[in-house]
């Protein structure tokens, strides 16, 4: 994360005076060609100042440094070409209101089409006998070729590598990119290095100035390389030192309160009609053995989906129970919360303890909430599960012995401190149901033991996994009536909520509609849930569900964690080669949760290519989680791995810049030198770093 108070430059203040000012203070507005409207627009992209507009970098670069002819150029690969325009732009308009532009265009050797869609621009940017470089995919039609869509540069435009950026709506990636110029205009020649100078000598890092303006603007492969390496390296210094520092204060403040003197596992064992896996019973050891040792634990739990992780929490809460202390159950939504309530109540039923748990969300009311809170001050409640409204200041616990978080990755640092701070250093279990690497879990979870549950219950059955194209959706539909037919239940999930200008991929509530009226589903009820619907909306939609009032829900990817609907049986996911396999994962543990057979549909218009047809075989392949993640780690690297959300609420934003995970050993040995020389981060050459971490959002 930046230093907010580094970068400074003189600006003219409104009466003509001049002031010093960060530039991470001073709205992206000022910047020349950025007014009110496209500020907003800036401010849903996460920029809201003039420093924040260098931390968001290109997504990808056109790489215009080599040049080809028209008859050399690649068949659908992107690639530059160097060409006069010999035709006037033509023009042609359809009956669905689409505008499509031509124009010819000549190497010198050979034509090509340059085609464009409802852009009335290129008629006068387009000029006879002007040349230009196009970049963007050679098609070859019969007897000609053309590119559709291309960039287009002048030859006094042309960079060797240009920066494309993520856009938004009235937002393009060129406009992005001048306001980027703009700024770098402000940003004073001499800028206060975050990073100590020894480090960057020892690791080869460039100076921040160097980096900022070459992940925007390199000259080369090489100063890109550089620049990114410097961003890289410092985000996860940052990320690396919080956690150890956290680290540092729990094993110096470690008593625990709560030491357990007792393993009451036995007697929860008999509350259950199945047994425990070897692998279960061996992670319930490790905690309270952690819990019996008079220091604080602080472990992760992670496993794959359907692997059983809740009720090895349920065991470890019975025991703290059992120790007259309580136990604050976080999850990440409303939804799982509810889930967790009920799941938990239905547990305990047989227990001879009388154990009271109460669930605290947002949508909770005033009274009930007021209700809760006084009888946790008065020790009432063995067990509340909530969400984030677990934090709040006025939620306060008579004896809080163990904090349990589910789906680790969706919370921060910060906010776990928040809540162990209302015991006396309880005891701290975190649950992630995200198979992820080893190298890349000690990276994320710096903080914590790691507990991994290997087996899966033997009452898990697989999942058949199956991948077909557009021209077979009507089979699947009939295959899912099938299932319907014999009282199941199924989901369907779309990656976008309305259609999308810019990925025409299926839209959930179009999808729902098309379902509704001619699909050989028309006859069943049909559900939609979507992010964008408010909690009791959402939880509407799930109860009636779970009481088979929905026999098909049409869901967004918001269904990815942790809903059980044992009735549940398929899963169809549409635009499957868009997310990743941890992603297909997740959603496919939604079904196989009761005692059906269970099916998993992916769909795909892009099979035709090789890299989509290897990555979905993967998925079909196998219902091994850890597997998955490591093809996944391997398929797309480090950063695209993160960037599906395995990341969570670390806002690491040089994340997918990240292609090589040898950097976060350096990183890590750094963050050792930092801290074995100084602790606290109390000498003048680590001021910057430990400003940084104090702020930061990374880990909120």
């Amino acid at each position: 994360m930046p230093c907010k108070v580094q970068y400074t430059t003189l600006l003219p203040s409104l009466s003509g005076g001049i002031i010093t000012a960060s530039l991470f203070k001073v709205d992206i507005k000022t910047l020349k060609g950025v007014g009110e409207k496209k500020a907003t627009i800036f401010k849903k992209l996460g920029i809201s100042s003039i420093g924040d507009i260098f931390y968001f970098f290109p997504r990808t670069f056109e790489d215009l440094s080599k040049v080809y002819l028209i008859d050399e150029a690649p068949i659908n690969e992107n690639c530059c070409i160097k060409a006069s325009v010999v035709s006037p732009v033509s023009k042609n308009i359809y009956r669905n209101g689409l505008t499509v532009y031509k124009a010819k265009v000549s190497d010198g050797f050979s034509y090509m089409t340059v085609t464009f869609f409802n852009n009335k621009y290129i008629v006068n940017k387009l000029k006879i006998n002007s040349e230009y470089y196009f970049w963007g995919k050679v098609n070859a039609l019969i007897g000609a070729k053309e590119m559709s869509s291309p960039s287009i540069y002048t030859t006094d435009q042309i960079n060797k590598l240009h920066p494309i950026y993520p856009q938004a709506e009235n937002l393009s990636s060129r406009q992005i990119e001048n306001a980027i110029k703009q700024a770098f205009l402000l940003l004073p020649d001499e800028i206060t290095d975050t990073l100590p100078l020894d480090i960057r000598k020892k690791y080869n890092l460039c100076p921040l100035r160097f980096a900022l303006e070459n992940i925007h603007f390199p000259k080369n492969h090489e100063d890109l390389n550089k620049a990114k390496r410097r961003l890289i390296f410092e985000e996860f210094l940052i990320l690396n030192l919080s956690f150890k520092q956290l680290k540092f204060s729990i094993t110096n403040n470690n008593t625990s309160t709560l030491v357990i003197s007792e393993d009451y596992s036995e007697d929860f064992f008999r509350l259950l009609s199945f047994d425990l896996t070897s692998s279960q019973k061996k992670v319930i050891d490790e905690c309270l053995n952690d819990m019996k040792s008079g220091k604080a634990m602080n472990r992760l739990i992670q496993g794959d989906v359907g692997c059983g992780k809740t009720i090895v929490a349920a065991a470890l809460a019975y025991t703290v129970i059992k120790e007259n202390a309580q136990v604050a159950f976080m999850a990440p939504t409303e939804l799982l919360a509810q889930q967790h309530f009920s799941y938990l109540k239905d547990l305990f039923k047989g227990s001879t303890e009388s154990i009271d748990i109460e669930v605290l969300c947002g949508s909770t009311s005033k009274k009930e909430k007021n209700r809760i809170k006084d009888n946790l001050m008065l020790g009432n409640v063995n067990i509340v599960v909530g969400t984030h409204a677990l934090l709040e200041d006025n939620v306060i616990f008579k004896n809080l012995g163990l904090v349990i978080t589910d789906e680790q990755h969706r919370f921060g640092v910060n906010q776990r401190k928040r809540l162990i701070s209302k015991g006396s250093t309880p005891h701290i279990v975190t649950m992630s149901a995200t198979p992820i690497p080893r190298s890349l879990a000690l990276v994320l979870y710096g903080d914590l033991d790691i507990s991994t549950i290997t087996e899966m219950p033997k009452y898990k059955k697989p999942i058949d996994t199956f991948v077909i194209d557009n021209q077979k959706r009507e089979s699947a539909l009939l295959f899912i009536k099938k299932a319907l037919s014999l009282g199941r239940q199924a989901y369907i999930v779309c990656p976008l909520i309305e259609e999308s200008e810019t990925l025409q991929l299926t839209s959930a509530i179009d999808y729902t509609k098309k379902l509704r009226e001619t699909s050989p589903l028309k006859d069943y009820s049909i559900g939609l849930l979507h992010g964008k619907m408010n909690s009791f909306e959402k939880n509407e939609v799930m109860q009636q569900f779970l009481e088979k009032k929905i026999d098909v829900l049409v869901s967004t990817t918001v269904i990815e964690v942790g809903i059980d609907v044992p009735n549940a049986s398929v899963i169809m996911i549409e635009n499957a080669e868009r997310l990743g396999l941890s992603q297909i994962h997740q959603l496919r543990g939604r079904v196989g949760r009761g005692a059906f057979k269970s099916f998993c549909i992916l769909v795909s218009d892009k099979l035709d290519n090789d890299q989509v047809c290897k990555k979905l075989a993967i998925i079909s392949q196998t219902n091994d989680g850890f597997k998955i993640a490591d093809s996944d780690l391997k398929l797309r690297g480090p950063g695209d791995f993160f960037g599906t959300r395995q990341h969570g609420a670390i806002k690491l934003k040089s994340l997918k810049l990240l292609n090589d995970l040898d950097i976060l050993t350096d990183v890590k040995s750094a963050a050792e030198d930092i801290l074995d020389d100084d602790p606290l981060l109390e000498k003048s050459e680590n001021r910057f770093l430990k400003v940084i971490i104090s702020k930061s959002t990374l880990i909120n």
